[in-house]
């Protein structure tokens, strides 16, 4: 009869109160998905549930030492997450309330799955004639974090991808061609945009400044960054600060297509 009582009970703030909770559990999920961390993110979820069961059976010694094992493994779960944590700040801290668009939307972790419409096979396609030709570009596809607070550094634009527009930005002779272009929902949304350069990570010595930038950017929130190099042509994809492994263009359309749904 307890039982019944307390599902009775039941009112509207709990409601409210899972519902947060599961919003949180799932954004910090989209954080971790495809890094190592998914895994120790997974352990924690089973070994919380398990104290909690252990704690309502009333298994004091196995819900004791579960209890103290979270509480203390609190501050070697801030040094293993500490770049989702910082991803997750840096969303909340670049949300312009004031800006255009409405606060929803802001919350980017409460859009549906695959709402992206980004034409990765025109950004790709652009990214090979711009390889043959040894023509340098950095472009950052936005994903969950807002990368409004960029967009500052640059010139803010409202155009259309197609490929003649990406080749003209990046174009040696363009007064656009410096700096990164960020696409959103297959929107450029701004040119010349200057990236944090990451100085610490050991990346190979062919590498310049857009490989560098493209670390940087990828570390500090969960775009995805595509280089092209200037001196040899070639074309490089990040994520999470770390080079994404490809063997084709297609299988690289396919990675990314993912990770943007």
């Amino acid at each position: 009869m307890e039982i019944f009582d307390t599902i009775l009970k039941f009112s509207l703030v709990d409601i409210i109160d899972v519902v947060l909770v599961a919003l949180l559990l799932y954004y910090v999920y989209k954080l971790v998905r495809g890094t190592v961390a998914i895994n120790i993110f997974i352990g924690i979820v089973i070994i919380y549930i398990i104290w909690k069961i252990t704690e309502a059976l009333q298994m004091q010694l196995l819900s004791n030492i579960l209890g103290g094992f979270i509480s203390v493994g609190m501050f070697a779960l801030i040094v293993v997450f500490q770049q989702e944590i910082r991803k997750f700040l840096l969303m909340i801290g670049s949300t312009n309330f004031g800006a255009k668009r409405k606060f929803l939307s802001q919350l980017k972790f409460l859009k549906t799955e695959g709402i992206s419409n980004t034409d990765i096979e025109t950004i790709m396609s652009a990214c090979i004639k711009m390889a043959t030709t040894k023509t340098g570009a950095l472009i950052v596809l936005e994903r969950n974090n807002n990368l409004d607070f960029l967009i500052n550094t640059g010139d803010e634009m409202n155009i259309t991808v197609t490929q003649p527009i990406i080749e003209s930005i990046f174009f040696k002779n363009s007064p656009l061609h410096d700096g990164a272009i960020i696409i959103e929902n297959n929107i450029v949304k701004a040119t010349r945009v200057i990236l944090p350069v990451n100085n610490e990570k050991t990346i190979p010595q062919r590498f310049g400044l857009r490989h560098r930038a493209a670390v940087g950017i990828t570390e500090r929130t969960d775009a995805i960054a595509i280089v092209v190099s200037e001196e040899t042509g070639q074309i490089s994809c990040f994520k999470n600060g770390d080079f994404l492994p490809f063997e084709t263009t297609e299988e690289l359309i396919a990675i990314i297509k993912e990770d943007l749904d």
